[in-house]
């Protein structure tokens, strides 16, 4: 008898937690008009105003510039670790352990 998780678009979380910041109604009221648990709204409301310090803090900017550069990073390890698999493979089958097969 388990119940299956709602999953919600983000304009209609964004509309919920942009009421519970607005302090239109009690979070209770919020919570049976959007049919919604109270905690849910607390949450959504508590990352929308974390969305929005770090909007205008910069946080957003260098967080993605980091991001960037982490994954340019990785590129390289995965083509520098596909050469040298390639070249193992190769030395391999001149030394006739072959059987192993190219990924």
């Amino acid at each position: 008898m388990s119940r299956t998780r709602k999953n919600h678009p983000a304009n209609f979380k964004a509309k919920v937690a942009l009421a519970a910041l607005r302090e239109d109604a009690p979070i209770s009221e919020l919570a049976s008009k959007y049919s919604v648990h109270a905690t849910v709204i607390h949450r959504w409301k508590r990352e929308a105003w974390a969305a929005m310090e770090a909007g205008f803090s910069g946080k957003r900017e260098k967080s993605h510039c980091e991001q960037e550069a982490h994954i340019h990073e990785l590129h390289a390890k995965i083509g520098q670790l596909s050469v040298e698999r390639d070249f193992l493979v190769d030395a391999s089958n001149r030394l006739g352990l072959g059987g192993v097969k190219k990924w």
